[in-house]
């Protein structure tokens, strides 16, 4: 009997003791707007740049971590196309 029950329950299913939420409302993320998110950050960090600032310690931050962003969006956006993906 447990087994077929198991074999009956959709794959993508949350369990209510795993995520409480689940029982009570939608439970789930916002993969778009966390993408456009990510990419107005980036701009952002890069628009940074302009300003009165006079060391570069500064620069080399804001492209580190602008640079960065953009490298992990660009790898999101390759492994959401790929049909390996999770």
């Amino acid at each position: 009997m447990a087994g077929s029950q198991l074999e009956k329950r959709p794959a993508n299913a949350v369990d209510p003791r795993d995520e409480p939420s689940a029982e009570w409302g939608w439970h789930g993320g916002f993969p778009l707007g966390t993408r456009i998110a990510g990419w107005f950050v980036a701009a952002v960090m890069f628009l940074m740049l302009i300003g009165n600032h006079t060391g570069r310690t500064e620069d080399v931050w804001l492209i580190g971590i602008g640079t960065g962003m953009v490298i992990v969006l660009v790898w999101d956006r390759i492994r959401a196309r790929t049909s390996w993906r999770r």
